[in-house]
């Protein structure tokens, strides 16, 4: 298995619960270091891991990891595409779209979608070479499912992995390579706490061109009214990987406590 942003958040969780179930896993990101760490913590427990750096907006480091995880454990049966930023990454900040940063909307979209992109290139090829199927799961968000306030780079990068991942499930069924997205709501990762004390801000401001009263940058929030863990979203990250959903491809699954039901 290859865990693309897996130095924390939901990349770890992932690669921390399937090296715990007793998958080989490779752990990918952009902090090398980082990754090396979280993978020695997972040896230290008695599971198959290695930590490698990787850029995924680079076509040669995204064949780099592949290759990893081929020499280190044989082949490539199993992605998981975690990396991701809403924040713009080291440039920009999330803004409305008529006050965001040509660099915010540019490193948004570039991690994002191209990244996306470039890394399920390299694995859907190593799958295909196999010959032997596969399971890709792209991490979505509910914001590729419906909106948000003040991120409109990150809202238009996750509608576009989830186009990605349906296009990706069409071509590569007949290999036998399965492609399905998870799409989270709020999630207590680092990623999320950024972007609600920009919320705040938001909200306690009074909206331009004559408006009243501030209107309110989210909706209520979900039917089951806390944020999930990443613990709960790994484990239907984990089952859309698995053989036990070995009928589901092409699916924008909706991990989200019911924020999306309305």
């Amino acid at each position: 298995m290859l865990v693309t942003g897996a130095a924390g958040g939901m990349g770890l969780a992932c690669a921390t619960r399937a090296a715990r179930e007793g998958a080989s896993v490779v752990l990918c990101d952009i902090n090398a270091e980082a990754a090396k760490e979280a993978a020695e913590g997972l040896l230290a427990e008695g599971g198959r891991a290695i930590g490698i750096g990787a850029d995924i907006t680079s076509r040669d480091d995204c064949a780099a990891m592949v290759g990893a995880a081929v020499e280190a454990f044989g082949g490539l049966d199993i992605a998981i595409n975690a990396a991701g930023v809403m924040d713009g990454g080291r440039d920009g900040q999330p803004a409305p779209i008529h006050l965001a940063s040509d660099a915010y909307l540019r490193r948004t979209m570039e991690i994002n979608v191209i990244g996306t992109m470039l890394a399920c290139a390299a694995e859907t090829a190593r799958m295909v070479e196999q010959g032997r199927g596969g399971a890709i799961v792209n991490v979505g968000s509910t914001t590729g499912l419906t909106g948000s306030a003040g991120t409109p780079a990150y809202v238009a990068s996750k509608h576009a992995v989830n186009g990605l991942t349906r296009s990706v499930a069409i071509d590569y069924a007949p290999y036998g390579i399965r492609c399905n997205s998870v799409n989270m709501g709020p999630t207590e990762t680092p990623m999320l706490e950024r972007a609600m004390e920009f919320l705040k801000e938001r909200q306690a401001t009074v909206p331009s061109g004559g408006a009243s009263s501030p209107r309110p940058a989210v909706k209520p929030g979900a039917l089951i009214a806390r944020s999930s863990t990443p613990w709960e979203q790994a484990a239907v990250i984990l089952f859309a990987a698995s053989r036990e959903a070995s009928y589901l491809t092409g699916a924008l699954i909706a991990s989200d406590g019911g924020w999306t039901a309305y």
